[in-house]
């Protein structure tokens, strides 16, 4: 049996308890190019301080509103850990923030990312914060710190966590919705790339009770795997929408876009009553847009009816936009303009009398479709 002092010739390190130190080192210095690509006005990326700066005078603001959102990614990131591919999920991360702050009206200023490891591997967390690097750039939002905590006991060797916090900021006046939304305005719709990343959980269940292998040809999507199609990464609407708000006179009184909706988890059916007035609700044709065919995949697998899948993922509308009736094309021909292919998928009517369970609206009313789902027969 050894002695009290052999046994504390030996000592018991950080490293030796499952933190390696170096290791985030060198993570630090692999990403800081990648931190430093995001810069733009406002902020000089450069990692290593304790907190990041943001210079609102040098953006360019002058009364500015600051517009705050976290997210996470969900179970996806299941199918980028189980198929070690981590370079795209850092995109869904942004995405799921700054689409959130430009349905305020608000410009993304700053992002910040916290990953959680049970053993740091380099390669992949450099990956993975690639991935939240290109999403930056896509939003227009300077990467200006984060977060890695190696936290053996606490997860499992390869497995991970990540969260994401943005921070936007937007003209007082032209806070996003405004108060004049009216029967009659028109919805317009802005495609999806595909699931994005709600209803992984039910996703992942459907895709075991098919009996599929991550690694197997996806029939919703030819020339891709399972896995390859299931982490196409969300699309960021930033650009393009801010784009069309200040081309159609900001989002102030005299602006054509009066809200935005980004459909996230609960689809059209929970999301587009969050920026409605208690004196209106929402007509949905459903046969003005054709839903990605990994929809209909869904759908079909599952048993599942246009009700549920229209509360449980996008459908194929990522972004909804409130435009003034009168100023519809104005709005399309602006969208377009930035790249996107918008639809008219329906319009502002009188209260139905249903209830939605919305937040923050007690008393809302619930998405009245018309028609049928449709879908793709191939492709996403």
């Amino acid at each position: 049996m050894p002695s009290a002092k052999d046994s504390r010739s030996k000592p018991i390190t950080y490293a030796g308890a499952g933190v390696d130190i170096d290791a985030g080192n060198a993570l630090v210095s692999a990403i800081r190019p990648l931190a430093k690509a995001t810069s733009r006005p406002g902020a000089d990326v450069d990692l290593g301080g304790f907190g990041g700066l943001f210079d609102l005078k040098r953006a360019g603001f002058r009364d500015p509103i600051l517009v705050a959102a976290n997210d996470g990614v969900g179970t996806k990131l299941k199918i980028a850990i189980d198929t070690g591919r981590h370079s795209t999920i850092g995109i869904d991360l942004v995405a799921m923030c700054v689409n959130d702050l430009v349905v305020q009206g608000a410009e993304p200023l700053f992002f910040l990312d916290y990953l959680a490891v049970g053993k740091l591997d380099v390669g992949a967390a450099r990956d993975v914060i690639a991935g939240i690097a290109e999403g930056c750039k896509q939003a227009g939002s300077a990467l200006i710190g984060g977060e890695t905590a190696e936290m053996p006991g606490m997860y499992k060797t390869g497995d991970y966590d990540l969260a994401g916090f943005a921070v936007g900021a937007v003209e007082r006046n032209e806070v996003l919705p405004r108060p004049d939304i009216a029967i009659g305005d028109t919805l317009i719709g802005l495609m999806s790339s595909g699931v994005h990343s709600n209803g992984y959980s039910l996703v992942r269940k459907l895709v075991s009770h098919a009996g599929l292998d991550w690694s197997a040809p996806a029939s919703f999507a030819s020339g891709r795997t399972v896995a390859e199609a299931l982490l196409t990464p969300t699309r960021i609407y930033v650009k393009p929408v801010l784009a069309a708000i200040r081309a159609t006179g900001r989002s102030g009184p005299n602006g054509a876009i009066k809200a935005l909706s980004h459909i996230t988890g609960g689809g059209l059916s929970e999301n587009l009553p969050r920026v409605m007035p208690k004196d209106a609700a929402a007509r949905i044709d459903l046969s003005s847009f054709e839903a990605p065919a990994v929809f209909g995949w869904l759908a079909k697998t599952g048993n599942l009816d246009d009700a549920e899948m229209l509360r449980t993922f996008n459908c194929g509308i990522g972004m909804v936009v409130v435009a003034a009736k009168s100023r519809t094309q104005e709005v399309l021909a602006a969208l377009k303009a930035e790249g996107e292919a918008p639809l008219i998928i329906g319009d502002v009517i009188p209260p139905t009398g249903e209830k939605s369970e919305a937040k923050g609206k007690g008393e809302a009313w619930a998405v009245k479709y018309d028609g049928r789902l449709g879908f793709a027969s191939k492709g996403d």
